[in-house]
């Protein structure tokens, strides 16, 4: 079985044969390679012919995409504390929110 699916840099990939997880980071078509970063972190580089011949199927995001990199912020990841960003009710005048009629 070979690869019918597409690079595309962002998405991620499961190595069917070896069960390997990653994601495509960069695609050069000038100097024919694919670069990936695996859920470990590692980075590897496929060029067009080899991740044809490989066995690559398209995965959902893994629960721990994020594992690899490091000093990641939470807000990077696209989920904050909405409770967070709530004003200090001491710190609220009421009165400017009221309509002067």
């Amino acid at each position: 079985m070979t690869t019918v699916a597409d690079p595309i840099v962002g998405s991620w990939y499961k190595d069917l044969e070896n069960s390997f997880k990653f994601q495509v980071i960069n695609i050069d078509e000038k100097n024919d390679s694919i670069e990936v970063q695996y859920l470990n972190g590692d980075i590897g580089e496929y060029d067009q012919e080899s991740w044809y011949a490989s066995t690559f199927d398209y995965i959902e995001d893994p629960e721990d995409w994020s594992a690899p990199f490091d000093e990641i912020e939470d807000d990077d990841l696209g989920y904050t504390d909405p409770d967070m960003h709530r004003p200090d009710m001491e710190d609220v005048d009421i009165d400017s929110y009221l309509d002067d009629d």
